[in-house]
This record gives C-alpha cells, structure tokens and sequence, in this order.
C-alpha cells in the first residue's frame, strides 16, 4: 500500500517497503512570495515618500508609513479570508454581486451621500473609514463576467448578442464611473472586460468591432468636457505649462531623469519634498525610479511581470483540468491587476494621461490594497481547486500535471 498525505492510499505492486506520496502545497508559492514583497516594498516606500508631508500634516513622520503597515496586516487577513471561500460561492452569487455594485456605484452619485475629494465624488463616508465603491465594483463585476463565460459560452462564441449583453453592463457601470468622475476606473473596468471575453472565445471581427467602438466613445467624451481635454493637452506638452496644468507630469519626469542608472538612494529622493504632488500614492513610481534608478524600475516592472504570467499560468492549468470558472477568474484578476499597473506606471513615465489610480500594491490607499489582496485570495483559491479537485486519486492528479514528491 502507498499512502497519501491527505489521508487516501493507493496499492502498490511488489514493494514491500511503505511509500508516501505528498500532493504539492496548496498554496502557490510564486503568487504568495511576489505578492510579500511587493507589499513589502509598499510599506517602505510609503515611509519614504511621505515622510516630509506626514511630518508637516500630523507632526509624526511616519503616519502614512503606519497606516500602510495595518491595512497590509489586514490585507493578508483579507487574502486568508478569500482563500478559505469555496469558489462556487462566487460562482453561484455572481449575479447578485454585479447588481449590487452597480447599485453602489449609483448611489455614491446621490447628492449628500457621496463623498466628495478634489472634485470627486468616489467614496462612501462611514466615519471611521471611507469606501471607495469602484475598487469592490471592478473586483465583483470580474467575478461576474467569470460566470457568464461559463453558463454562456455557447451564445459567446456564436452569437453577438453573447458578447454584447455582458457589454452593455460592463458600459453602464463604466457610465457611472465616469460620472464620478473615475475615467481610470472605467478604463480598467472596460479594459478587463474585453480581455477576459476574448478568452472567452468571442469572435474576432466583434470583438475588434467593440474595441473601436470603446475607444471612439472614450475619445467622444474626452473631448466634451473642458477637465479632460485640459489632462489630455498638458499630458500631450506638459512643458508648455509647467507651472499649472503640467506641473505634476514635469515633477514626476524629474523625478525619473534624476534616478539615473542606480537612483540615488532609499530616502534620498528630491522631488518627494513638496515638489511633486500625491508623491506617496498615485506618483509613488516616480519616487522609486527616482531612489532605485533603471534598475530598480526594471526590476519592480519584472516583479509585476511575473505576477501577471503566473495569474495566467494558473488560469490555463484550471481550464486545462475543467474548472473554467477558477481560470477566467484567475485570468481577470491578472488582467485587472496588471492593468492598473500598467497604466499608473504609463501616466508617472508621460505615456498616458493623468487617471488617479495607484500602483497596485505599493502605492498609499486602503480601499486599492484592501481589494487587490482580495482578489490575490481568490487567486490563491483557484490554484487550491486545482490542486485536490473534489475526491482526486493519485493516479487522476498524475494525468493532470500534478506534482507528487514520493518517499520510500
């Protein structure tokens, strides 16, 4: 007889000797590590970049470094939280979860409900805290479009209407976005939708057809309001007004040139000095190339990389093994994550326009980490699924890939 660690035994033949089969950890090394560090590094550059505005705010240097690491401790409870959820949960309440966010992402526009920060009206005020609604929204509208693919993937693959029905959510609650305004929001959200319906298997002529579609909408009320096109015009020559509309795109320009090769050094940063606005979250990156250099920027961008590879890793090992739904999820919460990232890094460099959003992960904000550890828990669920299916022999988890390490 074998045994395995989980308690099931297989026969062997012709040994008489006792040999124990271990399944590989349930948990996913790679995601667990790369997502340690990166909070890790938050935690530090938080320190580091608003150390003079947290001295001169609250007179203790280290206030937004000390909010940084508690919402980090309750992220990782967050992670084990979403960890422990059976996927069929999310499953079975995808449709409850979308509609309840829209209605959210409704009602933070309510006059005298929503809270409104420089100009934005995002938040739900609570007292102790604020709840930024179009974090949890992006997050549960992924889970939903997850379901869809699976109870719909006929009508997705053949049908139009397959593909334009999830759309026309995906664009109502972006409307709302926008109304916020959170055009970063909204980008992401349509962004993310799109991946994850073109793994659906939708064709390709509509999928390119909703594409320019998007983006002409995009363009359309970009240039109807005077707030935008102003972003997009001192994101296009942020010379031609350093000193008002693009002051924080030359500040963090600065901040990058000055990095260099090796940068100059952890809390050696000029720019954080109250030269460059929102420096601790949404310009965090200009901060660290500007402390870590080339290097260090190449190397925080190989950190997300790898993120991302491995989100999709885990996805194609799902599909592969029939659990559709842990791969789609696990394939939009790597879009949805390296997205972000992608873009806050693009608008810090002058590659995209301002869209106040945070890198994930790193930058200051309770409501972006708390909901991207989430999504890093479910993740971290989907790779579990994989890994004991439900009533898995040895010999079916061997013809799946799995990895066994036998003991004699």
């Amino acid at each position: 007889m074998a045994s395995l660690d989980n308690g099931q035994a297989i026969r062997t033949k012709g040994q008489p000797s006792r040999v124990t089969v271990e399944l590989a950890p349930e948990v996913d090394r790679v995601i667990l590590l790369l997502y340690l560090i990166l909070i890790c590094l938050g935690i530090v550059m938080v320190a580091s970049a608003s150390i003079g505005i947290a001295d001169q705010q609250t007179q203790d240097p280290f206030f937004y470094a000390k909010r940084q690491f508690l919402r980090a401790l309750l992220s990782l409870m967050l992670i084990w939280v979403a960890y422990r959820i059976p996927l069929v949960f999310w499953k079975k309440n995808g449709m409850l979860l979308m509609l309840s966010s829209i209605v959210l992402l409704g009602v933070v526009l309510i006059p005298g409900v929503g809270h409104t920060v420089n100009g934005s009206t995002r938040w739900l005020n609570f007292g102790l805290f604020t709840f930024q609604i179009s974090e949890i929204a992006k997050l549960f509208l992924v889970i939903y479009l997850s379901g869809y693919l699976i109870r719909r993937s006929g009508e997705v693959q053949s049908d139009t209407m397959g593909f334009v029905k999830p759309m026309v959510i995906l664009a109502f609650a972006s409307g709302l976005l926008i109304m916020e305004p959170d055009f970063g929001a909204a980008a992401i959200l349509l962004l993310t939708g799109l991946g994850l319906m073109f793994l659906g298997g939708v064709k390709f002529g509509q999928f390119m057809v909703f594409v320019f579609g998007t983006l002409s909408i995009m363009v359309l009320l970009a240039m109807s309001s005077e707030y935008r096109m102003a972003r997009i015009t001192s994101f296009l020559d942020p010379w031609a007004d350093p000193f008002n509309s693009g002051f924080q795109l030359t500040q963090s320009l600065i901040a990058i040139g000055n990095g260099g090769w090796l940068g100059t050094g952890l809390g050696g940063s000029v720019q954080k000095l109250f030269y460059l606005p929102e420096a601790h979250t949404d310009f965090l990156f200009a901060i660290f190339a500007e402390e870590f250099g080339l290097v260090g920027t190449v190397l925080l961008i190989g950190l997300y990389a790898i993120f991302a590879l491995r989100c999709f890793s885990i996805g194609k090992m799902a599909l592969i093994a029939q659990q559709a739904f842990g791969a789609y999820l696990a394939y939009g919460v790597g879009l949805l994550i390296t997205l972000q990232a992608v873009i806050n890094i693009g608008v810090n460099m002058g590659a995209l326009p301002t869209k106040g959003l945070t890198l994930p992960f790193i930058s200051y904000g309770g409501n972006s980490i708390l909901s991207m550890s989430f999504a890093v828990g479910l993740v971290l669920r989907v790779y579990r699924e994989y890994q004991l299916g439900d009533g898995e022999s040895a010999s079916n988890a061997k013809r799946r890939g799995r990895s066994y390490k036998v003991k004699a």
